[in-house]
């Protein structure tokens, strides 16, 4: 909870570990998020009634200045009760001002506790987040329903305070003329409630245009982030009338969920000005027949235009609250994404070896282990196993298009069911045997925490992050440069240091875009060499380098990585050629091993590397 001690320095505020949000339902979730600002809200609630009540107040001491002072024609009376109602309306100056830096504030805290717990969500997961989340969608959350939860928790004050001044008026018109007050306090919850209708179909559409624009926003990441890919094949065209023809699905549902937006917003002015021709007009009624003063009767009138006010703040709370059911339901979906490991587990030993039961693989300590396949993605799942992560599959996406009512209501709750199906899965392979040994302990049984940090798998696609070429090779911030330029080194990407305006300093584009194939492709391998893990596995670290320079990477990742253990899924005789051994899979499983020299005379290994022997323009060389 946060301290009013702490003041203006606590942005972004501070998020407890132990704060797990309630993500049973989305009502839950929204009365948890407000609880989790503490004295905020009670702070803006009592600072919003401070505001309104004043109005309440108003029309009545301007009734008692001209019934006690103007039409007795008592001068001191008429500045007394002037008095009062300037300092009152002062009073709702003041605490209007508060009111609406305690709302910007819990706004701020809406919205940076909402990044802070996506962030945290987002490293807690890791590769798994994917598999539970759709990417756009991980967008949407993180830069949409911060500020929407900020309008919700603030319509939520504003209606406790609407509720208090409303009942303030309804008092004091009770005082004033029993029948008037009654017709307020019967008239107000009828009227509130024929304006039900139109909030199930304004939350149908809300929750339409949250899922579409949630896709939209996918659409746009893949977009951005295979760009160049996009270009060299052509297919610009094609992903730009996809995106087209997704654009204009999330305006035409933006239009649908205006127009019932407009209709809650025309039935509030609509039944409030009611309200107010009902007041005016039995008030005026009384007057007539001597019920009611003059002063009584403007302060009559000043009752039904106030009362507007927290009409349509009933109204807008009704429609914000809708608005941010349907955002918690969407953010409660991946804070509430469990990790499938298990919390402990037993410590790696020193320099283990490591066996794949399913390929047969054996990784000794301290080699240098290429890993040769005819098929590419069963010696990238080999690699994802030694890492412990999860295999890359998921549930095919139910499709919305086309859908509306109860079929896009079913094909909503199919695709939840989907995730939770999916997160089961998970949950139940992570506590299966995993297949992979470390000194005859299963993976299973060992701390993830402690495997991460000591085996790394390095990916050509890894994420490259916005920065300075300092930050994307040491992003933890703990090597010296002489460190960091060895690694630089090692990978051969010296070129991008001095090629970058700055240096190490020079900025780099997000996912390295400004960056060639290649260069994005040393960057990563210097990354996960300044790591310098006991256990680092490389997958396919070269295959957008030229012959030359993977040569030289192959000659330096030798003395890089020496005394520690590597391996590398590769096809190339030029890494190859150094390895300590090399394991042959063939159908997933391991069918030969040797060193580069023995296997090249067996047909399945050179079948697999031919090609590359033939770009070197090589004959089969052999071991160094």
């Amino acid at each position: 909870m946060l301290s009013p001690r702490r003041g203006r320095y606590d942005f972004p505020p501070p998020i407890p570990l132990a704060d797990a949000p309630d993500t049973r339902s989305p009502s839950r979730f929204l009365f948890w998020l407000i609880r989790s600002f503490g004295w905020v809200v009670p702070a803006m609630t009592l600072a919003a009634a401070s505001w309104m009540v004043p109005g309440a107040l108003t029309p009545w001491l301007l009734g008692r200045a001209i019934d006690a002072g103007i039409v007795r024609a008592d001068p001191s009376a008429t500045v007394a009760w002037v008095g009062l109602l300037l300092a009152v309306i002062a009073f709702g100056v003041v605490g209007g001002i508060w009111f609406h830096t305690f709302a910007v504030r819990m706004w701020l805290l809406a919205i940076y506790g909402v990044q802070k717990r996506v962030s945290r969500k987002a490293v807690d997961l890791g590769h798994v987040l994917n598999r539970r989340v759709p990417t756009g969608e991980v967008l949407s959350v993180s830069a949409s329903d911060g500020p929407q939860f900020g309008a919700t928790v603030e319509a939520f004050g504003g209606v406790l305070a609407a509720a208090v001044s409303f009942g303030i008026a309804s008092a004091l018109m009770l005082r004033t003329s029993v029948e008037l007050g009654l017709l307020v306090l019967v008239a107000t919850p009828l009227l509130l409630a024929a304006s039900t209708p139109v909030l199930r179909p304004l939350s149908a559409a809300q929750a339409a245009e949250r899922t579409e624009s949630s896709t939209l926003t996918s659409m746009a990441t893949d977009i951005a982030t295979g760009l160049r890919i996009l270009r060299g094949i052509g297919g610009e065209r094609t992903f730009a009338d996809n995106y087209e023809r997704q654009s204009q699905k999330v305006r035409a549902l933006g239009i649908r969920l205006g127009g019932w937006q407009a209709a809650v917003e025309a039935i509030s002015v609509l039944l409030s000005g009611l309200l107010l021709v009902a007041l005016v007009y039995f008030g005026s009624r009384r007057l007539l027949d001597g019920t009611l003063g003059v002063g009584e009767l403007i302060s009559f009138f000043g009752y039904a235009v106030f009362l507007t006010a927290p009409m349509q703040q009933f109204f807008d709370f009704a429609q914000k609250w809708v608005q941010g059911l349907v955002a918690a339901q969407k953010t409660a979906a991946l804070l509430g994404s469990r990790n499938p490991w298990p919390a402990d587990g037993l410590p790696l030993g020193e320099s283990p070896t490591l066996v794949d039961t399913v390929s047969g693989v054996v990784v000794r300590p301290g080699e240098l282990l290429g890993i040769v396949s005819a098929d590419p993605d069963a010696a990238a799942a080999l690699a994802d196993r030694l890492g412990r992560y999860l295999p890359d599959q998921t549930h095919d996406p139910v499709s919305e298009e086309g859908l509306r009512g109860r079929a896009l209501r079913r094909a909503r709750k199919d695709r939840l069911a989907a995730r939770r199906k999916q997160a089961e899965l998970d949950e139940a392979a992570a506590a299966q045997p995993w297949g992979v040994t470390a000194d005859g302990v299963d993976y299973r049984d060992l701390s993830v925490d402690d495997l991460r940090r000591r085996i790394v798998v390095s990916h050509t696609g890894a994420t490259i992050f916005a920065g300075t070429l300092q930050t994307a090779v040491d992003p933890w911030g703990i090597h010296s440069r002489e460190q960091a330029e060895a690694a630089l080194v090692a990978a051969s990407a010296e070129d991008i240091y001095e090629s970058l305006p700055g240096g190490w300093q020079g900025r780099i584009d997000e996912k390295g875009r400004g960056l060639s194939g290649g260069q994005r492709q040393r960057l990563v391998l210097a990354r996960a060499l300044l790591l310098d893990p006991e256990t680092l596995i490389l997958v396919e670290p070269t295959s957008a380098v030229d012959a030359h320079t993977e040569a030289r990477i192959a000659e330096r990742l030798v003395g890089a990585r020496s005394g520690r253990t590597t391996v590398v899924v590769t096809a190339s005789p030029l890494i190859l050629r150094h390895a300590d051994a090399i394991s042959v899979l063939v159908d997933g499983r391991e069918a030969a091993r040797g060193t580069h020299e023995a296997l090249a005379e067996q047909p399945d290994y050179r079948r697999i590397v031919s090609r590359g022997m033939e770009d070197t323009d090589e004959p089969v060389p052999s071991q160094r």
